[in-house]
């Protein structure tokens, strides 16, 4: 699968642009500022119906503008794909395919398989574990649509359990009774949910351990550790033992939406024991696992884009993860930098088909 063209208007910094890609690696250069990541940013959007970093659609518009579209023509399984996506302000957004709009935004999910690596991707490492649940969501719901659909519907039941708590004060029958019907639904669905997250991750686990080892030159050990109220008991015994305390507190304590990731260096949490380098190389070898892993399950390799992934690498590091994607399994890669000269030397090495893009202040040439 590959991205053939894509046209952009008003979204982010770009007013307008137009390019066409080549089936190989797509460079993006410039100076900070200038639009690059927000290029990357869209191709993002036509895979997963949103911006990997701004959860507001409306702040997406460029500027003063009223909308924003963004159209792609994809090549999937010989066959051609036409995306679009457009925002007018204070409206509802269409998402289109071939030129049927969607019931639903989660029917497309997974129909175009993307991996994006950012130094965004830090939030992995350094923020809370509601950042490591999005993560394993993200990647299951690309090839699990019955996951994403109970992902859906335990939130929802999360919701209503929370407004009830929020409701009232104290535990008697009649509050307890209406419990006893979330309890039973978040504990089903919940899992489901941890069954496929399991699953994931145990699949995950060896080869992103291969890919670090690659990518340090194999004298770190990484790992990463699942953590779930599943491992602990049963759960719907937990959140009536649980109950009185989430009365007091307004929120559900118990269950899926509480899982989170052990990322782990020599032992020790990389957030505290590993350097930017290593921390780095921690994501990209999470990230590349990622892809390895839709790549088995698609049959085909997802595309893949890279954001400033060179900085912070030292030589060897860099040289190894260019090596990486010099390898049949990556198709088409698009790589942002703001040195043209070392992104040349960089896409040289790999052998591959290559296509150059200036990025000044928005415009593309």
């Amino acid at each position: 699968m590959y991205l053939k063209h894509l046209n952009i208007l008003n979204y982010k910094n770009i007013a307008q642009a137009d390019p066409e890609f080549c089936d190989g690696i797509n460079c993006f250069v410039g100076s900070n500022g200038a639009g690059k990541t927000n290029l990357l940013d869209s191709i993002y959007y036509l895979s997963f119906c949103k911006s990997f970093f701004n959860s507001v659609d409306s702040h997406n518009i460029h500027h003063d503008e009223d909308f924003f579209v963004i159209q792609g023509t994809f090549v999937r399984n010989d066959q051609e794909e036409q995306i679009y996506v457009a925002l007018k302000r204070n409206q509802k957004k269409q998402f289109k395919r071939n030129k049927k709009e969607y019931g639903k935004l989660s029917e497309h999910i997974g129909l175009l398989p993307l991996v994006m690596i950012s130094p965004s991707d830090e939030r992995l490492i350094t923020e809370g574990s509601d950042q490591r649940r999005k993560y394993i969501d993200s990647v299951v719901s690309q090839y699990n649509k019955l996951y994403l659909d109970h992902l859906i519907r335990y939130n929802r039941a999360l919701s209503q359990r929370n407004a009830l708590l929020k409701k009232y004060d104290q535990l008697n029958s009649g509050v307890a009774a209406q419990l006893d019907v979330w309890d039973e639904q978040l504990a089903s669905l919940g899992e489901e949910l941890y069954l496929r997250r399991s699953e994931f991750i145990e699949q995950l686990v060896p080869v992103f351990r291969e890919l670090y080892s690659h990518i340090s030159g194999g004298d770190e050990t990484v790992d990463i550790v699942y953590s779930s109220h599943y491992q602990k008991g049963n759960v719907i015994e937990l959140l009536a033992q649980n109950r009185a305390r989430d009365l007091i507190l307004g929120y559900t304590t118990i269950g899926i939406h509480k899982d989170d990731l052990s990322l782990l260096l020599s032992g020790r949490p990389v957030k505290k024991e590993g350097s930017q380098g290593q921390k780095k190389s921690f994501l990209i070898a999470l990230k590349l696992a990622q892809f390895e892993f839709l790549a088995k399950y698609n049959g085909f390799s997802p595309i893949l884009l890279l954001d400033d992934v060179f900085d912070k690498l030292d030589m060897h590091r860099g040289k190894r993860l260019i090596q990486l994607v010099g390898e049949g399994r990556f198709r088409q890669i698009f790589i942002t930098d703001t040195q043209r000269e070392r992104l040349e030397g960089i896409v040289n090495q790999t052998g591959k088909n290559s296509r150059f893009f200036e990025v000044v202040k928005g415009s593309v040439v």
